[in-house]
């Protein structure tokens, strides 16, 4: 007998009709010999009416009271969904948060699972019950209700399935799979077959909404395997799990993120900490940072820019307008009217001319590129948000997304398992045990490449095409760029840098002079540099990890010199002499974590 988890999003039980489908899926899983347990979301428009009920009253209403107050949406769908499955001749019991045992941490609106009680599910499981859950919400330590935050509902789903080791997570939603974007704007994107957990992470977390990206969190961690299937038909869906669909493909999927705000923190004293000081003051207002571009200094003094969620940006205003003084920096700017392209994918650590391909695709569309920053699977891109569209589109034919999979690749597909080749259902028991809390980051690993060289491409014009320009050169010797950085453009100029293996060196030097000549720019080596990365899964979410990782780097004297942040990798440009010494005190700082 299997155990299956279903998860009903919002229109998937907008009315009773609806309702009444979603029942009639739990009591196909139950009449197959499954327990089934339900997780469901509020109805419909539920929790947007909510809200505006709430803004009748107060601009910005008590945050524990909003909590309170969006919880009971999930609370009537679970009561209605239990009385459908009892008409229909099953039984069933509803369990709110609180009374499942979600316990959470007491961020409101934004809360974190601690843990989770299984044995009253367990119990009405074994007494033969369609177990229904109510989505989005726990209680903490003093018995408040709480809520998850956006895609609440998946977190909840995927949380109870790693808690029970069920077999299957299954995400019903209004669309038949994971696309490789968003259709509504793409008409050819292609449903892929499935994807893995690194690519779904960076795609959810880079704003393809299918999931939530700490529902991805938990997958990976534990190894659920999850299916992303519609409510309204019977098709294979999408799976989630440890493979890709395609091996080699350079790129997946792209993802577009419009409620996006630049911050630029101008003129940073550039010496151990003070990019500490800043990623201090955000994450104590657990406001998560994502794209993060600190270049190479210049007579030193750095620029430290970042993206935020636009919902963030009021308290971040407020955050940086009291840490400038404190830091000694010149200034600081926002820029609201900006979106995030990203490119992501398995195949990219081993290829050539990825980043150049994407930024050929927004330079034939006249769109420029206000900032880049890369992980070893992803490449993001800041655009204009009035490019936004124009960009996710041009992007997605460039890679040809909407192909389907070759007689070929579906051979050689075929030929490998398609079961999680993850964690084993008592390697899951034993993190479970060794967290905390159940969605504490764990560290996968701390590496350190003292092998890297930096070159950094100083006063480049910032006009459309400039990275284009810059890496068709450095394709064309077939070089591997690992990290790329580049920040907002001051008085129309840019500077770009990026890491190589450190014996491409010397051919690298000769393009960058011949490009200096051609943009009247300049350019800086190091040879000697080293690559530090963290890597696990929920970094930039876990908005105190960037923080505690250059609080140990700056307490250790280790100068940081490029930055990159991601959902799975964190990874740092310093001196190749600090390199092991960094190395060290991060292990040592993150020895709980690891796993």
């Amino acid at each position: 007998m299997a155990l299956i988890v279903q998860k009903f999003g919002g229109t998937s039980v907008a009315d009773t009709q609806k309702i009444l489908a979603a029942a009639r899926k739990a009591i196909r899983e139950r009449r197959a010999g499954n327990q089934v347990v339900m997780v469901v979301s509020a109805m419909g428009k539920q929790t947007d009416h909510l809200i505006e009920l709430a803004k009748e009253l107060s601009e910005r209403p008590n945050n524990r009271e909003m909590d309170m107050l969006l919880s009971t949406g999930e609370q009537v769908t679970i009561a209605l969904m239990a009385i459908a499955l009892e008409s229909l001749g099953y039984k069933a019991v509803s369990f709110t948060g609180a009374q499942i045992g979600i316990r959470t941490d007491a961020t409101y609106s934004k809360a974190r699972i601690r843990s989770i009680s299984t044995d009253r599910m367990k119990r009405a499981l074994d007494e033969g019950k369609i177990v229904i859950a109510a989505g989005f919400q726990g209680i903490d330590d003093d018995f408040n209700i709480t809520t998850l935050g956006r895609g609440g509902s998946d977190t909840t789903a995927v949380a109870l399935a790693a808690a029970l080791q069920a077999d299957r997570c299954d995400i019903y939603t209004d669309v038949d799979g994971v696309y490789t974007t968003d259709p509504r704007i793409v008409p050819e994107a292609r449903r892929v077959d499935r994807i893995s957990y690194d690519e779904m992470l960076e795609l959810a977390s880079m704003g393809a909404g299918v999931m939530h990206s700490r529902s991805i969190e938990f997958a990976k961690k534990f190894g659920v395997l999850v299916h992303v299937r519609s409510s309204f038909s019977d098709g294979d869906g999408t799976l989630i799990g440890p493979l890709p669909e395609r091996e080699h493909a350079p790129v997946c999927g792209v993802a577009l993120a419009k409620d996006e705000t630049r911050l630029t923190v101008v003129g940073v004293p550039d010496k151990p900490g003070v990019a500490m000081q800043i990623f201090s003051k955000l994450a104590d207002a657990r406001i998560a940072t994502d794209m993060i571009a600190q270049n190479s200094s210049a007579d030193g003094k750095t620029d430290v820019s970042l993206t935020l969620q636009s919902d963030d940006a009021y308290k971040a205003r407020e955050v940086v307008s009291q840490l400038v003084d404190e830091i000694g920096a010149e200034s600081f700017e926002f820029d609201e009217n900006v979106a995030k392209i990203s490119v992501v994918g398995l195949g990219m650590a081993n290829q050539t001319g990825v980043a150049q391909q994407m930024f050929h695709a927004l330079f034939e569309c006249g769109i420029n590129i206000h900032m880049i920053a890369t992980s070893d699977i992803k490449i993001s891109a800041l655009v204009s948000r009035d490019d936004a569209v124009k960009a996710l589109r041009a992007t997605h034919a460039s890679f040809k997304l909407d192909q389907e999979l070759t007689p070929e690749e579906i051979n050689a597909r075929s030929a490998v398992a398609t079961s999680p080749a993850s964690l084993d259902k008592c390697a899951s028991a034993r993190l479970i045990s060794h967290l905390t809390g159940m969605e504490d980051v764990v560290v996968e690993s701390i590496d350190l490449d003292a092998a890297q060289a930096r070159v950094t491409l100083y006063a480049l014009p910032d006009s459309p095409g400039l990275a284009a320009k810059v890496f068709d050169r450095v394709a064309e010797g077939h070089i591997i760029v690992d990290m790329i950085v580049q920040s907002v453009g001051r008085d129309n100029l840019a500077n770009i840098t990026f890491t190589i293996p450190r014996d491409e060196l010397d051919s690298v030097m000769k393009v960058a002079q011949e490009l200096c000549d051609t943009f009247h720019c300049s350019a800086e080596y190091d040879s000697r540099a080293a690559k530090l990365t963290v890597r696990g899964a929920g970094l930039r979410s876990h908005t105190g990890l960037a923080y505690r990782m250059f609080r140990t780097l700056g307490e250790g004297n280790v100068n940081v010199s490029v930055i990159s942040l991601s959902e799975r990798c964190a990874a740092v440009i310093v001196d190749e002499a600090h390199g092991e010494t960094g190395r060290d005190n991060l292990a040592k700082e993150f020895s709980e974590e690891t796993f």
